[in-house]
């Protein structure tokens, strides 16, 4: 019996999706449950599960195509695992693709030669016109591996130039969402860069002191994104007016706080939402960023946890960035940039002393916010970070 391998519906905005990486090929078994097709939207990745234990006898659709949803991409024939079958691992790459092109690599080369390539091996062998005999295999029992033939030189004296490549490879949904916004963002709203910049020390030796038992207690390490939200909660309170929106001909004001933090995901940066940050203690924030930041990894955050958000806090600093300006996420009103802390000599009290510092940034909708708020928001912002004990006294 065969089973249709259908775009299950994903959200009530998303109508279509692109196919992403299929994990096992035409004619390999799969086990119940076991993720079979990566599917991608403009918000998210996820992957479809077998509905059964089978074999997969057609796929219909191949990674980069468009499917609306409740299309059928494939066909599932209900079958037993054969003897010795193990379940497939997800590969990096379409399957089918990788798959069909080991022939072609092989051809003209020596009865079974071709069992040595490895398929994704097999494709880069294939554009550059190898056969398995041009190539020396690294691999176990001397298999020809994708490095192998990516890393193969042309004999000297060759014509170099005839290795130039270039790879065309269609956009992404979210990467083609994340343009599609920053551009409205640049385009409809008034946005301008206010800077400041932070002594870190008393936040830093917090963090020294604490880690350890923090550490113990909680089983997450303390970081530095729980005490800039608690000082962005702090400063949102002060200045309602980086939190709001407008809609329509309407400004609003939100009495609470959902932060948007941004995070590298696997196929794109992602901002997932922490609802009600100002009910959150530190320890909850950490939890919840560092199962963001797993998730994002590995393409897990879902739809829900990705929408809505009233402000953004973005750490160009874990990449090494020193200074940027963020761009507002719409409808939004602000955004708050970190970066990078660096040892810099400081003028305190007529001395020339040296202290971690960190250049921060806040973008903001100047159609919403004024220029004087969003200056003093963002003092507030390093006056809590400078002197933490000011959020418990609340001055």
């Amino acid at each position: 019996m065969s089973v249709e391998i259908k775009v299950p519906s994903v959200g009530e905005s998303i109508s279509e999706v692109q196919i992403g990486a299929w994990h096992a090929a035409e004619g390999k078994w799969v086990a119940q449950d076991s993720e079979i097709v990566e599917l991608e939207t403009d918000k998210a990745t996820f992957d479809v599960p077998a509905p059964l234990d089978g074999i997969i006898i057609e796929i219909l659709k191949k990674t980069g195509e468009m499917a609306a949803v409740g299309e059928v991409i494939g066909y599932l024939e209900e079958a037993e695992r054969p003897a010795g079958a193990e379940d497939p691992a997800p590969e990096k790459g379409p399957a089918k693709a990788e798959s069909a092109s080991a022939p072609a690599a092989s051809q003209g080369a020596p009865a079974g030669s071709g069992d040595r390539v490895m398929p994704a091996a097999a494709r880069v062998m294939a554009e550059k016109g190898l056969s398995p005999a041009d190539v020396k295999g690294t691999g176990p029992g001397g298999r020809i591996l994708k490095e192998d033939a990516l890393s193969f030189q042309t004999p000297s004296g060759s014509d170099n130039g005839a290795f130039r490549e270039e790879e065309i490879v269609p956009m992404s949904p979210i990467r083609k969402k994340i343009a599609e916004r920053l551009v409205e963002a640049q385009s409809n709203a008034a946005l301008l860069t206010t800077f400041n910049e932070v002594d870190m020390s008393a936040v830093m030796d917090l963090r020294a002191k604490y880690k350890d038992m923090f550490l113990k207690k909680y089983d997450v390490k303390l970081g530095f994104m729980s005490f800039f939200i608690k000082a962005v909660v702090d400063g949102l309170n002060l200045y309602p007016q980086i939190n709001a929106e407008i809609r329509g001909t309407d400004l609003v004001f939100r009495n609470y706080y959902d932060i948007g933090i941004a995070v590298g995901g696997g196929k794109g940066l992602v901002v997932p939402i922490l609802r009600n940050a100002e009910r959150l203690s530190f320890a909850d924030i950490e939890l919840k960023i560092n199962d963001f930041g797993q998730r994002a990894k590995a393409n897990k955050i879902s739809l829900e946890e990705l929408q809505g958000g009233t402000f953004t806090i973005t750490n160009g600093g874990v990449y090494g960035s020193l200074l940027s300006t963020p761009i507002v996420n719409p409808p939004q009103s602000g955004v708050l940039g970190m970066h990078g802390i660096q040892e810099r000599p400081v003028a305190i009290n007529g001395q020339v002393v040296i202290r971690p510092m960190m250049y921060i940034a806040l973008t903001y909708d100047h159609r919403v916010v004024d220029g004087r708020e969003a200056v003093v928001f963002l003092k507030r912002v390093k006056e809590v970070l400078e002197e933490p004990s000011r959020m418990l006294m609340e001055v």
